[in-house]
C-alpha cells in the first residue's frame, strides 16, 4: 500500500511539473493600440470592418500593428506580410 501511495504521489508530481512548464505565450492577449503584435492564434481574419468581408488571413506568427479604435470585439489596424493593408481583426488573439 505504501508503494501505491509513493508511486501515485510521484505521478501527481510529475504532471504538476508538466502543466508548470507550459510556455506562457500559448495564451492569447488583447492588441495593445500602437503596438505591433504577434498572432498566436492558427489564423486571423482580417476584414473590412468589424464583422464584414473578408480581405485576407493572417497566421501565426505573423504581425498586426493595432492601431485603434475598438468596436464589438474588433480592432483596427495595418497587417503585415503578404496582406499589408489595413483591416480589422477579431481582438483576443495576439501573444
Amino acid at each position: 500500500m505504501v508503494t501505491r501511495r509513493r508511486a501515485l504521489t510521484g505521478l501527481l508530481a510529475g504532471v504538476i511539473a508538466a502543466t508548470v512548464a507550459l510556455p506562457a505565450s500559448a495564451q492569447a492577449a488583447n492588441g495593445t493600440i500602437g503596438q505591433r503584435e504577434t498572432v498566436c492564434a492558427s489564423d486571423l481574419f482580417v476584414r473590412t470592418q468589424p464583422v464584414g468581408a473578408w480581405m485576407g488571413t493572417l497566421y501565426q506568427g505573423q504581425t498586426f500593428l493595432v492601431e485603434g479604435p475598438r468596436s464589438g470585439g474588433y480592432v483596427y489596424g495595418f497587417a503585415y506580410g503578404h496582406i499589408n493593408r489595413r483591416g480589422w481583426v477579431q481582438d483576443g488573439w495576439f501573444c
